[in-house]
């Protein structure tokens, strides 16, 4: 079987004879060149490979690696989106909040001695600085002294008042002596009268009628003893519950005066870190004035997310915090409790959505996270740092 296949510039013949092909290619004489290398003559049975019949079958492969390498990609993205960003709500308008507390004396006088410098950790109770307490010394010493002399004067009513009933009981005995001699002298004044002139002479008669009238006149001055002894005995227990009364008021006046001398001695009301310092030695400070401030050791996140990412979050919810100073680590927390209010509607100016155009805006509403990393004691956080947490709600 012979083929012959011709294309321009060249001629092709095939042989096929028994099984054995044989191909041969004629190509048009070319100039003679003594510098073009010969070609090789072939040998039989060789056979030369012919190109591909399908041009786009690059095309197909790389369109089916494309396809591959999309696929890997979607299902990787959609792995990781469902497995690390959808469980999560993080917001980067989130502060480090504490509860600082200002501390101010409560009596005023000039500084003393400072026993703390900035940023100093203190503990609770620890003295921070002296007021000059002289003024108060001699307060509570006046103080005691009054106290003194009121309990003296209660004693003195109380002794006043044993007096006096005493002497009550001495008229009472009195009025009994004088109600015995005028009883005494009425019976006289019966018996003479009974008699009359037959025994007895006018004068006796006359006698015995003014002793038994003077009698009942001793009787009812007697009686009057008693009632101003009794009255006297009542005003000496007015006296004694005024002195009572006096007696406590200088008592509270001295713990008032021992009240204030100690309160010259300000002290840490917590633990914490000594901040806004600005009280020095020697300087007359007043009643209330802020001296200083105390950061507590205990603090905790503040994160204002949107309101479209509170569906699902809930109080208990592990979080995952970053510091914007310690960008390497994370602390952990969990949600403490979310604000039953957006920020704005606890703002000095709340917006008043009624009035004017209206266009909504999403909300911010603070969610307070707690610590838990108790490692997080040894690292510098206070109130206003910021940070980023990461809740986990899913």
């Amino acid at each position: 079987m012979n083929t012959t296949t011709r294309e321009p510039g060249k001629e092709r013949s095939m042989n096929s004879n028994d099984g054995n092909d044989a191909m041969t290619t004629q190509s048009p004489p070319r100039a003679a060149n003594h510098h073009a290398p010969q070609e090789a003559p072939k040998r039989d049975g060789e056979r030369k490979v012919a190109p591909s019949a399908d041009p786009n079958l690059p095309k197909t492969r790389l369109r089916m690696v494309l396809l591959v390498v999309t696929l890997v990609v979607v299902v990787a993205a959609g792995t990781c989106y469902f497995r690390f960003i959808a469980p999560y709500e993080s917001t980067d308008d989130a502060f480090i909040e504490a509860h600082v507390t200002p501390v101010a004396p409560q009596v005023a006088g000039r500084v003393a001695q400072l026993f703390v410098q900035d940023n100093q950790e203190v503990i609770q109770g620890g003295l921070l600085l002296q007021i000059d307490a002289r003024d108060y010394q001699a307060k509570l010493d006046q103080e005691r002294a009054g106290l003194a002399a009121a309990r003296s004067r209660f004693d003195q009513a109380n002794a006043q008042f044993t007096v006096d009933q005493a002497k009550v009981g001495q008229e009472k005995a009195n009025v009994t002596v004088a109600e015995a001699v005028a009883k005494q002298a009425a019976a006289d004044d019966k018996r003479y009268q009974a008699v009359g002139n037959f025994a007895v002479s006018q004068s006796q008669l006359d006698l015995a009628a003014m002793q038994a009238h003077s009698a009942d006149a001793q009787v009812d001055a007697a009686r009057n003893k008693e009632l101003a002894a009794e009255a006297q005995a009542t005003l000496d227990k007015s006296s004694i519950q005024t002195a009572a009364a006096e007696v406590q008021n200088n008592e509270a006046a001295v713990r008032q005066a021992e009240l204030d001398l100690s309160y010259t001695q300000v002290k840490a009301p917590e633990a914490g870190y000594v901040t806004h310092r600005t009280v020095e030695t020697g300087a007359y400070v007043q009643t209330g004035q802020a001296l200083l401030a105390i950061v507590p050791r205990q603090v905790w996140v503040v994160a204002n997310f949107k309101e479209t990412q509170l569906t699902h979050m809930r109080a208990g919810q592990p979080v995952k915090v970053t510091v914007d100073a310690y960008p390497q680590i994370k602390f952990t927390g969990h949600v403490d409790s979310i604000q039953h209010g957006s920020g704005p509607s606890f703002s000095l100016l709340p917006p008043e959505n009624a009035s004017g155009n209206f266009v909504k805006v999403v909300q911010r509403v603070p969610v307070k996270i707690v610590m838990d990393d108790t490692a997080a004691a040894n690292f510098v956080l206070g109130p206003g740092m910021s940070v980023q947490p990461e809740v986990r709600v899913k």
